[in-house]
């Protein structure tokens, strides 16, 4: 975040409600799914607040326990009088070898990014290493109480991070756990990043894809985790064939070479960059965003060893990295027209791409600005099944599916097959707006994946003044529905993720008022269980 004082405001006032509304912040985030067996619980002998711990460490407050089953604590040091954090594990021995010997790693480097390691320390019967203290929040815990954060805040962040990874790698080490949980942002702004945890199979570009992860999630609060490795965050929304949607495409205003950068960063397809280079392109970025020309950085300007291109890259990557000479020569045509803007120039003097058009990302042309998620009733909603068998259990509490809140869920019945049976093609859940209205995208929160679905649409639901009749009555009236519905869209089969997107069909010139979400094949368990459906647009 360079110090800036304005910067450190800004992160201060995101923090401020999540530190004083939502408790003790976490310490050490949950990082990828730990691979170490999760430590069995220990009551007898366990710590409590005021032991002292090597004759040096006090602890003050039990805060919470990781995905690895560590106890995090803070504590004292008391000789040297200084607030630590101290991560306890039981045992010690050989289960705590690959944490002792990351934290001893981790110690090596001192960078003002990294959370400073002080000691680590075996006992047999328990281990822990004591490490520096952040006064802040994690950056998954921040996003979940705010929201996804603006550009300008996702790239300082991301910078942070960047520039931590490109001083562990000088040292010749891989940190192997960069995610949302483990980086901290503390109250006076600082980016912070903790918790490495490599098993010997982790590669610098493993880091670099996570850095891509950090950025996305701070984007759209979701975590990509085919790309970055798998956590407990919710993967990233992703779309018939399983590819995560760009940024641009989960929410509005996010500018399109960032887009590109995240994305590139993703794509398994695409060589990364060095952290070293990567850090110096976010702190570029990071340089115009404090200045507020966020607007007008140019393209992305990465330089790559010939052995870290890929061979088969395709010619629209290499051109975002390799820009040399050409990314040069667009900064001093717009140092140009800027100079000659600021001397009073002709207004008729304009440049070949008109002002606010979308630069080297989708074309914005038409799409639905600032959409926004609409609110539903049990009214507007109702499950479509045309099969002729079954006893309408299908047809109960479907208004759990738009009620807001993903702890509640629709639920099927059991079926014997993943198919729904030889006399119905699938079952729905239709949903009436209310009026026709633009919509920029239908989301599905499903309780578990490989769950095939289609969108549909159509002018009418014959079946809207029956929702109360019996069974028998609606299925005739079900059958015509489907018959006559449109899909939007390509559809997904056998979803790799457990949240889909319709994002692709849907004409933001059109509007649309009942919406289908039609199910044609069952995930393993044979039942499908929706969490939540939630419908964007204006």
């Amino acid at each position: 975040m360079g110090g800036c004082p304005r910067r450190a405001s800004l992160i201060a006032d995101l923090l401020r409600h999540v530190l004083t509304e939502g408790g003790r912040v976490t310490q050490v985030g949950e990082g990828r799914e730990a691979a170490e067996a999760v430590p069995s619980v220990m009551t007898l002998g366990e710590p409590a607040v005021g032991d002292v711990m090597a004759d040096r460490y006090q602890l003050e407050e039990h805060v919470n326990d990781d995905s690895a089953g560590r106890q995090i604590w803070r504590g004292t040091d008391v000789i040297l009088r200084r607030p630590v954090a101290v991560v306890l594990r039981y045992p010690g021995g050989d289960d705590a070898a690959e944490m002792l010997q990351s934290a001893v790693a981790a110690s090596r480097v001192i960078h003002p990014h990294l959370a400073g390691v002080y000691d680590a320390i075996d006992e047999g019967g328990r281990a822990y290493v004591v490490r520096e203290w952040i006064d802040g929040v994690a950056l998954r815990d921040l996003v979940a109480e705010s929201g996804p954060l603006d550009a300008a805040r996702a790239i300082g962040i991301a910078r942070g991070v960047a520039d931590a990874v490109a001083a562990v790698h000088a040292t010749g080490m891989v940190h192997g756990n960069v995610h949302a949980g483990t980086t901290m942002i503390g109250t006076d702004g600082r980016v912070v990043l903790a918790d490495a945890r490599t098993d010997g199979d982790d590669k610098p570009g493993t880091d670099v894809r996570a850095v891509g992860g950090v950025l996305y999630f701070a984007l759209t609060g979701h975590w990509p985790h085919a790309e970055a490795g798998v956590t407990r965050v919710q993967d990233a929304v992703r779309d018939g064939s399983g590819t995560i949607v760009a940024p641009r495409q989960a929410r509005a205003g996010v500018p399109a070479y960032l887009d590109d950068l995240t994305m590139d960063l993703l794509d398994p397809k695409l060589a990364v960059p060095a952290s070293d280079v990567l850090a110096a392109e976010l702190t570029r970025l990071d340089s115009a965003a404090e200045e507020q020309y966020l607007e007008e950085v140019g393209p992305l300007r990465f330089t790559q060893n010939g052995d870290e291109q890929s061979p088969d890259q395709p010619q629209s990557a290499a051109r975002k990295i390799a820009v040399g000479v050409a990314a040069l020569l667009a900064i001093a045509v717009i140092g140009l027209m800027l100079g000659i803007s600021a001397l009073g120039g002709d207004p008729e003097d304009k440049p070949a791409v008109e002002a606010g058009a979308d630069q080297g990302g989708p074309a914005a042309a038409g799409a639905i600005p600032n959409p926004q998620p609409f609110k539903l009733t049990k009214d507007q909603i109702r499950v479509v099944d045309p099969g002729p068998n079954g006893d309408g259990g299908d047809r109960k509490n479907a208004e759990l599916a738009i009620d807001g809140d993903d702890g509640t869920s629709w639920e099927t019945q059991t079926y014997n097959t993943r198919k729904f049976g030889e006399l119905k093609d699938g079952l729905g859940l239709l949903i009436d707006l209310g009026s026709p209205r633009q919509v920029s995208s239908v989301k599905i929160q499903l309780g578990d994946k490989g769950v095939s679905a289609e969108l549909k649409t159509g002018e009418t639901d014959p079946g809207a003044a029956k929702r109360g009749a019996a069974n028998d009555e609606l299925k005739p009236l079900d059958r015509d529905l489907v018959n006559s519905y449109g899909t939007i869209g390509a559809g997904f089969k056998n979803s790799e993720a457990s949240t889909m997107a319709f994002i692709d069909g849907l004409d933001p010139d059109a509007k649309y008022q009942y919406l289908l979400v039609w199910f044609t094949e069952l995930p393993d368990s044979r039942k499908i269980v929706v969490d939540e459906i939630i419908v964007e647009g204006t």
